[in-house]
């Protein structure tokens, strides 16, 4: 018999994705206040909430110590014992989890639509809950990366964006195949699939298939032979997308190297390489290490480049600071940072998009062996397109950094 009050599991505990409209805002924050007393009891802050939210949160406070409330006094003990191993058993168990990330993730794609919300804040608190419990599953620990690396095979995801050229070629694609990990979602999930690589990088990738004159990827800009890194690469999705399409646009001989600082997504990273390079002996992208704080420049990273490029990579203020300084070092005194801040207006991230112009902008901003310094040259606003991206984002910027 179920300990009095234990969590239960989340494929018996939470509302269908398909019937969350006719939901209400006190069934959607006990279905997330579950999780969070399941997965993360003492992670999610409650400080900020208002008092309704803290009465919808407080069924479930009595779950935190030790997972359940005793059935009777004199059994407190076995009982105990019997809800710690309980819930260290259904925490453990993967397909719960994979159920739990697969309904957290549709909640936040829909939740912009739901209705129950009595008010946008109380919207927004309920994207901030399930958020901070999505990500709790990526803690980064030995034992959970290397299990979050045996569940990255399971993901994969297919791309394929048009090519358009000045020239009397037919239709061509860039097509790429992902270990899509980021969200650790099943693919066939239509609302998860939107969130595993960010919307950014998916923006972007259709843009420099599009136009890709608009970046300078032109033979006369880039030459034969261009060094490109792309900075906080994750997925790698547009790094593969570079290496792919350079060669059909004149440019036979690139260098294209995508840049992380994780293990386990560096490990997913060369496993997305060689996915979709399986034929070559050298593939024209590889993986490398690098720390923006303090990066270490041996080889591949040895050369500087003629071009870096960057997708929604900005999620604190010491974020463009260290990117900054990062690109100072390695960015050729020809080439261009093309950077891509995703604009949130609400929750955690709210407003750091902003910190790229205050860093770029800095009069202390460190300068190159020429005396010049990264500076913004234009920025202009990219719309967010239907179904890519979560739903914390307004929208994206993007900014063309170069040497002034």
């Amino acid at each position: 018999m179920r300990p009095v009050g234990s969590p239960l599991p989340p494929t018996s505990s939470l509302p269908p994705l398909r019937t969350l409209e006719c939901s209400t805002e006190e069934q959607v924050f006990s279905a997330l206040q579950g999780l969070s007393a399941l997965y993360c009891p003492f992670a999610f802050p409650l400080d900020n909430a208002s008092d309704s939210h803290r009465k919808l949160l407080s069924a479930a406070d009595t779950l935190v110590d030790s997972g359940y409330v005793s059935a009777t006094e004199g059994d407190e003990d076995d009982d105990c014992d019997e809800g710690e191993d309980r819930l260290a058993a259904l925490r453990a168990d993967n397909f719960e989890r994979s159920h739990a990330e697969r309904w957290l993730t549709g909640f936040i794609a829909r939740s912009e639509m739901l209705e129950c919300f009595t008010s946008e804040d109380s919207r927004q608190r309920a994207v901030d809950q399930a958020s901070w419990v999505l990500e709790s599953f990526f803690a980064s620990t030995a034992d959970q990366d290397q299990q979050m690396q045996e569940e990255l095979a399971d993901y994969a995801r297919e791309f394929s964006f048009p090519i358009t050229k000045d020239d009397s070629q037919g239709p061509m694609t860039v097509d790429i195949r992902l270990n899509d990990g980021l969200a650790g979602m099943d693919s066939s999930q239509p609302d998860d699939v939107g969130l595993q690589s960010w919307g950014a990088s998916i923006v972007v990738s259709k843009l420099l298939c599009q136009e890709p004159a608009r970046f300078g990827l032109t033979a006369a800009s880039l030459g034969p032979s261009p060094r490109i890194i792309e900075l906080g690469a994750g997925t790698g999705l547009v790094g593969l997308v570079m290496a792919k399409l350079l060669p059909r646009l004149g440019i036979s001989n690139p260098t294209v190297i995508a840049t992380d600082y994780h293990p386990a997504v560096l490990e997913n990273l060369r496993s997305n390489i060689k996915t979709n390079f399986p034929q070559l002996d050298e593939a024209p992208i590889e993986a490398a290490l690098l720390d923006w704080a303090s990066p270490n420049l041996e080889h591949p990273l040895d050369a500087p480049a003629d071009m870096l490029i960057a997708t929604d990579v900005v999620y604190a203020p010491e974020h463009a600071t260290w990117l900054r300084d990062c690109s100072t070092q390695i960015l050729g005194p020809d080439g261009t940072l093309w950077l891509v801040a995703t604009v949130r207006q609400n929750g955690r991230f709210e407003g750091v998009s902003e910190t790229v112009e205050a860093a770029f902008g800095a009069t202390d901003r460190p300068a190159g062996k020429d005396g010049r310094r990264l500076t913004i040259l234009h920025a202009e606003r990219l719309e967010k397109s239907n179904g890519i991206g979560r739903g914390d984002e307004s929208g994206y910027r993007l900014f063309r950094i170069g040497w002034a």
